[in-house]
């Protein structure tokens, strides 16, 4: 199994650098961690970090304050050399300086071969170094914007120059049918939900009905249901 690298930027064991842990791992407070901090606010057994099909996995295991991935609460979430990962009051940086400047690398030669850093008034390295930071900072926080175009390069969307979540590869048939039926059925119910917004004179508001607007809602618990079933499977009998 690979090994993991977590260097700590934030909390009292910071400085530390667990170094080349050989997964899978746990993070926690308590003996028996492989990843073991002093932080009253991380759980016994706080997480988990595993290598699944080519990819690392860090999975929440139920703890009390939850854990987060560049700022975003999740429950389970691939990591990339350059995520930061809280837990408590600690701040891990996943990866070695070897491996994140692999990414950055990495990144930059797709962000390139999207064409849309030439004809700017800033220089490349100023916008490649914005749209890096964007990238390990706020990878779920994207603005969707309509304006912009989606374009396909690498087996990745783009929405611009930002790459977007990418979808599972190597699925079966079966699982492809699946997850095709979900997020079908998911657009179609946000789409007679929405069908009925009334805009405006000037177009500067949209009005719903409470009807149509607990249609929204509906899916938006669906979507949180779903995600947390994804990570934890039988919470599907609760």
């Amino acid at each position: 199994m690979p090994a993991v690298t977590f260097q700590v930027l934030e909390g009292i064991d910071k400085g530390r650098i667990f170094r080349d842990l050989n997964t899978p791992i746990t993070i926690g407070r308590e003996e028996g961690n492989l990843l073991r901090l002093n932080d009253e606010r991380v759980s016994r057994f706080h997480a988990k970090v595993q290598f699944d099909n080519g990819e690392i996995i860090l999975t929440d295991l139920e703890s009390t304050n939850g854990t987060r991935v560049n700022g975003n609460v999740v429950q389970i979430r691939r990591l990339r050399p350059g995520d930061r990962v809280g837990v408590g009051r600690s701040l891990l940086l996943f990866g070695s300086e070897q491996e994140i400047a692999a990414r950055v690398a990495a990144l930059s030669s797709i962000i390139a071969s999207q064409g849309n850093l030439t004809g700017s008034s800033m220089s490349s390295a100023t916008i490649q170094a914005q749209t890096l930071a964007s990238q390990f900072d706020h990878d779920l926080n994207l603005d969707l914007n309509p304006q912009e175009k989606i374009t396909a390069a690498h087996g990745n969307l783009f929405m611009g120059n930002r790459p977007l979540p990418p979808l599972p590869q190597k699925m079966t048939p079966s699982q492809a049918a699946r997850l095709a039926e979900l997020m079908d059925f998911l657009h179609r119910h946000l789409t007679t939900a929405t069908e009925h917004i009334r805009a405006n004179e000037d177009a500067t508001q949209i009005t719903l009905s409470f009807a149509d607007w607990q249609r929204v809602l509906a899916v938006q618990l669906l979507l949180a249901r779903y995600v947390r079933a994804v990570a934890e499977p039988e919470a599907l009998d609760e």
